[in-house]
């Protein structure tokens, strides 16, 4: 998948939403679980656009398309903060994190689980402490 992603609209967010919470689904499931009364053929739709974009892919049971999603939210999140740094930040992670800090976005909690995950990620690459 392209590490470029186009953007969403508010149904395809929707509608991707549910793909990673409840997935893999079919369209009647997506439907049914919407917040808004569409037509299947109107998911069956989005679904399609979805996939066009890179977002999700789907397998084939019997004559039922069963979608599931091309990525974890978790990585395409990363890589819509990624677009917002290179934008904004010129590619400094550091800026937006340490403006994070100083604008009171961050809490003690989620602190220490960012202060915890970076020693993981130390460790794991063999970093030393500074």
């Amino acid at each position: 998948m392209d590490d470029r992603l186009p953007e969403l609209g508010d149904l395809e967010h929707e509608v991707m939403q549910l793909v990673w919470a409840h997935g893999p689904v079919t369209a009647e499931v997506v439907r049914e679980r919407l917040s808004r009364r569409l037509k299947e053929s109107t998911v069956r739709t989005v679904l399609r656009r979805l996939e066009e974009k890179g977002y999700a892919n789907h397998t084939v049971d019997g004559r039922t398309y069963v979608y599931h999603a091309a990525e974890e939210r978790s990585r395409v999140a990363a890589k819509a903060v990624q677009r917002i740094v290179d934008w904004f930040c010129n590619g400094s992670m550091e800026e937006v994190l340490v403006g994070m800090v100083d604008n009171a976005m961050l809490d003690q909690q989620q602190l220490r689980t960012l202060a915890d995950q970076v020693a993981k990620a130390k460790k794991a690459r063999g970093v030393k402490k500074e």
